[in-house]
């Protein structure tokens, strides 16, 4: 059955506020086996929000709406979606008890704007909210001669989680058929989308019942995998079938089949060789060694390193020659390769690694222009060094590089 969910409020289209309760929702839908196959959001318009409504209504067999619950003038979940199914709206008196008791209990004076969320669709049941005076509704209903779930939930995070988890769902489970959903996320590196999507595109097309969606970004490619069956294990076999071919077809490009980063990968391959890594790094400035010390218990494997900026901490962090950087320029492969053997020695690790280049906007020649990057690393059987021509601003310049020694290291240790 397909899904949608609708959040609600003119704040989630500022850049201020984000909806996040629909992450939440989608991935309680998925447990059951439902696809969340559209979410809009809407603004506090009576007009805007009706026309939502009937859209959902035309489009998807439940219709989750989140906030406009409360009881402020544009709160208008309520009558937006008694118009859009041409039902009626009655004020219950026992919720309008309950407000009262809620209210007196906290020794607040209550205005009669509140008394409009005691107002119920016809036909709906309602949900309790223990944790605000918004109640949420559920309605069984029909349109355009379709079964149509639709459930109302208010906006605030701390009251929408739990009434959806124990009210909507458990409804729910109990009159959709029993499907569950697989899931495998694998991840590649340093390949393009388009060269990523010509390898496997062959291959996933084939399987129908398999849903793949192909992610470009953080400087990555995912590859989304979606099955929904009867059984969890027939659907994660199905999955796993999958997967499997894709990660013959990205080959060494692919580094996780999991949805691991790259740099627990690299940590993981690391202490599983009992290898330890070290770094110089000068463009960077010191990202590679942050996103390895992100990961909770990276100091077994990765020993630190030097951010070596100026000529001069070359030499005295990474035991670069002074003469190498006169000869070809701090900017080059033999520097590079020197950073990397240096700091390994310096520090006594197995592997080292050596980063530098030209981040911009300035700094650039028509020799070496902006984006030019060497990336080096060595351990005790050679050092090799890779020269890299990297677009876009500073930043992202900064991190394709880290991104790459990443990449490097991991496939120097497999």
């Amino acid at each position: 059955m397909k899904s949608e969910i609708i959040a609600v409020g003119s704040e989630l289209l500022t850049p201020f506020r984000q909806d996040t309760n629909s992450l939440y929702l989608t991935e309680k839908l998925n447990e059951i086996g439902v696809d969340v196959t559209f979410k809009t959001i809407v603004g506090d318009r009576h007009r805007d929000l009706v026309s939502a409504v009937r859209i959902a209504l035309g489009r998807a067999d439940i219709i989750a709406i989140m906030g406009g619950l409360g009881p402020t003038e544009d709160d208008l979940s309520r009558e937006a979606v008694a118009e859009a199914l041409s039902l009626t709206l009655r004020r219950d008196s026992s919720l309008v008890v309950a407000l009262a008791a809620r209210f007196a209990q906290r020794r607040l004076q209550m205005t009669d704007n509140n008394l409009k969320q005691a107002d119920v669709i016809q036909g709906a049941v309602v949900l309790p909210n223990p944790n605000g005076t918004a109640v949420g509704l559920w309605l069984d209903t029909q349109f355009g001669g379709h079964r149509k779930l639709v459930m109302l939930v208010p906006g605030p995070p701390n009251e929408c989680k739990p009434l959806f988890a124990n009210e909507c769902i458990p409804r729910l489970r109990e009159i959709l058929p029993v499907r569950h959903i697989a899931k495998r996320v694998l991840k590649a590196t340093m390949i393009p989308e388009a060269t990523a999507d010509a390898l496997v595109a062959p291959i996933y097309t084939k399987y129908k019942d398999v849903e793949t969606t192909i992610l470009a970004g953080n400087f990555e490619i995912q590859l989304q995998l979606f099955c929904a069956r009867p059984t969890l294990e027939a659907a994660q076999q199905r999955v796993d079938e999958l997967a499997t071919r894709l990660e013959e077809a990205l080959d060494q490009h692919l580094f996780s089949s999991a949805g691991e980063s790259l740099e627990q990968i690299v940590l993981y391959y690391l202490e599983m060789k009992q290898e330890t890594l070290a770094v110089a790094e000068s463009c960077t400035g010191g990202l590679m060694a942050q996103r390895l010390t992100s990961i909770s218990g990276s100091s077994r494997s990765f020993l630190g390193g030097a951010v070596v900026y100026s000529n001069k901490l070359k030499t005295d962090f990474a035991n670069v020659p002074p003469e190498l950087i006169e000869t070809h320029g701090a900017v080059s492969a033999e520097v590079a390769e020197a950073m990397a053997r240096g700091i390994r020695q310096r520090v006594g690790s197995s592997i080292g690694v050596g980063i530098t280049g030209i981040a911009g906007p300035g700094g650039g020649t028509p020799e070496k222009p902006v984006g030019l990057v060497y990336i080096a690393v060595s351990d005790k059987q050679k050092t090799e060094s890779l020269v890299c021509n990297f677009r876009g601003d500073r930043e992202r310049i900064r991190q394709w590089s880290a991104q790459q020694a990443l990449d490097l290291v991991r496939r120097r240790l497999m």
